[in-house]
């Protein structure tokens, strides 16, 4: 949702995106990734006697989605700067929908470049509840970078889509 070099963004701005769907699939590859085979998330037998009777999907690949799911503009995002305040309120299950919220909280100037925008993150399941929160920071650029490469029509279309919301 950050769509705009670092001075046309506001504090306020909002962005909420489409949802994703959490799978097994997910689960058992994020425990092939990470090798995280911790019983909450790969026994269904060990889950059931669990606090939330059945598997959880685990919090670093709920985070890893959500903040993957906020649309950025490669010509001003920069680098990811950062995590705060990292907090899972509600379990997220296997079949839950989720979508990423956002709200630009902070705006501050990194260098003659760049400044670093700081927003509330949320996971908002289908139940609406907030299954994680945290502030998420991006060094976004001042001016857009140029698309090298890219044939005429496609660089035209970036400067057409100038005009959307952050």
């Amino acid at each position: 949702m950050i769509r705009h070099p670092f001075g046309e963004l506001s504090l306020g701005q909002t962005g909420v995106s489409i949802g994703r769907t959490m799978t097994e699939s997910d689960v058992v590859n994020f425990c092939m990734l990470t090798g995280n085979w911790l019983e909450l998330h790969a026994n269904v037998e060990h889950a059931k006697s669990s606090l939330y009777g059945q598997r959880l999907v685990q919090g670093s690949l709920v985070f890893s989605v959500v903040n993957a799911m906020i649309p950025f503009d490669s010509s001003v995002l920069a680098a990811f700067y950062g995590c705060t305040d990292l907090r899972f309120l509600r379990p997220t299950f296997i079949g839950d929908t989720l979508w990423a919220r956002t709200e630009i909280v902070d705006l501050k100037d990194h260098d003659e470049k760049h400044g670093v925008v700081t927003s509330k993150l949320e996971a908002i399941n289908q139940r609406d509840e907030t299954a994680m929160r945290c502030l998420f920071s991006l060094l976004i650029r001042k001016s857009r970078l140029d698309h090298p490469g890219e044939p005429p029509r496609i660089r035209a279309a970036h400067g057409e889509n100038q005009g959307e919301s952050a």
